[in-house]
């Protein structure tokens, strides 16, 4: 595995190369000055203000659901806890026509007070926009505060019981210092995830007031071809971005490992019992809804289907497929290399592991704008627009692969390392029987999670997409922009019903290979 390992570095290299050119091109291309005009302020105003309202509003409503979840006791619980990750996989412009045919002027909402009198509801831009962010991030929030949870050591809650302890003491003295550790850190990732968020941007918002960074970079390289306004606005997001997560990084500490409530809290308190069920019954059908609605709008249709959605049905599972492959090869070989740079040279790979982790960083929209502005002097960009995507969504799920991958290696290294190296093993017969056996199923969940990212994103191949080349999400797009909402539903449905099998038939595989 040493020839693997080098590879593994030599393509770690690469990439920071690679997102370091994409970086310089940007500063070239604005001159390595920073003007911003007054829209460029508006738009920066607004990405600030949609993303600080929607981690504050997450915040606000993960608190009492995770609070809800670790207190009570009910059937389906687990159930429920486990669907908080389904958000994560769900292609964003499925939730945006979900949360349309629930919130949307023509909505069902809209509908009920119609009836009754009231003006239709309009979400379209600071509203809509945010209502979508609390979609994808109460969950991603509500989970990480059940970590938080789950670190309260059960004596505390037991000794708070004993010495009597009220609602409000008891939140006070207990969870309050939990809280403290984990609320800073979760709303900043949710800030940073709000600031790089396109397709939600794109659908919901547009308008001179309700323009984000990554819009109005996109309105400048597709409609204005303004390559220096691009560059600068690239810049500027990805200072914003350094800044949110070197700030996260500096005040986020991760929880004390221990046992706690992995499962309710068996001492909690009967009082609020009514208050949480409400909480637990509001949030489950703010997020069950729009998924709901997408199925039953889209079953009608989804059988007559117009060919070109077909069609670029079949672009994106090819997309998503080699995105997975790309993934699992290069995380794979890159975790043997940091692994085995871990035994040399244990502060280097920690470096080194924490700058590839800075991917995740970079916006995929800002990295495509800067290999734009390098490719579009000798090649075509939108010629080789399918295989930048399939780069781009590769390299934004390998940060996740790492995650489970370097402890896979490690693990065989520690458990089979020394028998292996007693018995010569080398090359492909110390890949198939040292390391395979622990990889299968990171593997596989890493590459079914490449896969529906991959499947569902729209963000470069709206920059780069043509007719030749449209993806789903992409195709579902432009319905939806041709009033087609029909048509569009039925595409939602494929489109949701693609991402989520695809992860789990490929996770599904990994597990299928997992000892007895």
């Amino acid at each position: 595995m040493k020839v693997t390992g080098w590879v593994g570095i030599a393509a770690g290299l690469l990439i920071l190369l690679s997102c370091a050119a994409a970086i310089s091109a940007l500063i070239g291309a604005s001159g390595g000055a920073i003007s911003v005009s007054g829209a460029d302020f508006s738009a920066i105003r607004f990405t600030l203000l949609q993303a600080a309202l929607s981690a504050l509003g997450s915040l606000l409503i993960a608190v009492p659901l995770a609070r809800a979840l670790a207190r009570r006791r009910f059937r389906g619980r687990d159930l429920l806890v486990t669907a908080m990750g389904a958000p994560f996989l769900l292609p964003v412009l499925v939730a945006v026509l979900g949360l349309l045919a629930i919130w949307g002027r023509n909505g069902v909402l809209s509908a009920l007070m119609e009836s009754v009198g009231a003006e239709r509801l309009n979400i379209y831009g600071l509203t809509g926009v945010v209502l979508a962010h609390l979609f994808f991030n109460i969950p991603l929030v509500t989970r990480l505060l059940l970590q938080g949870w789950a670190t309260i050591p059960p004596e505390h809650l037991r000794l708070g019981q004993q010495l009597g302890f009220g609602p409000v003491e008891r939140f006070r003295l207990i969870e309050m210092p939990m809280l403290r550790t984990v609320l800073p850190g979760a709303g900043l990732l949710v800030f940073l995830l709000c600031i790089s968020s396109f397709a939600i941007a794109l659908t919901l918002g547009g308008g001179p007031r309700a323009t984000t960074l990554e819009l109005a970079i996109y309105q400048a390289i597709r409609f204005e071809f303004d390559l220096p306004r691009a560059g600068t606005l690239a810049m500027i997001q990805t200072g914003l971005c350094l800044i949110v997560a070197a700030v996260t990084m500096l005040i986020a500490r991760p929880g004390e490992a221990r046992a706690g409530m992995i499962h309710p809290d068996p001492f909690s308190p009967p009082e609020g019992r009514v208050l949480d069920g409400v909480v637990i019954a509001s949030v489950a059908m703010f997020l069950s809804g729009p998924v709901l609605a997408v199925i039953l709008r889209g079953a009608p249709a989804l059988l007559e289907l117009p060919y070109g959605v077909v069609e670029a049905a079949i672009r994106s599972i090819l997309v998503a497929l080699s995105s997975a492959i790309l993934t699992v090869g290069v995380g794979m070989a890159l975790s043997i290399g940091l692994v085995r740079m871990a035994e040399l040279r244990p502060r280097l790979a920690r470096v080194f592991e924490a700058a590839m982790l800075l991917v995740l960083v970079i916006s995929p929209f800002v990295l495509a704008t800067g290999w734009f502005i390098l490719l579009r002097g000798h090649v075509d960009p939108f010629a080789i627009a399918l295989p930048m995507v399939v780069t781009i969504n590769a390299l934004m799920a390998l940060p996740f692969a790492l995650r489970a991958f370097v402890p896979a290696v490690a693990m065989a290294r520690r458990t089979d390392g020394r028998l292996a190296d007693m018995l010569g093993l080398t090359g492909y017969t110390r890949l198939r029987h040292v390391l395979l056996p622990h990889m299968r199923g990171p593997a596989a969940f890493a590459a079914g999670l490449a896969a529906a990212l991959s499947m569902g994103d729209l963000g470069v191949i709206a920059l780069f997409g043509s007719t030749t080349t449209a993806t789903l999400p992409l195709v579902m797009y432009q319905l939806m922009g041709a009033y087609r909402m029909e048509a569009a539903a039925g595409a939602a449905l494929l489109l949701l019903l693609l991402s989520f099998g695809m992860f789990a038939v490929i996770d599904r595989l990994g597990k299928s290979h997992d000892p007895v």
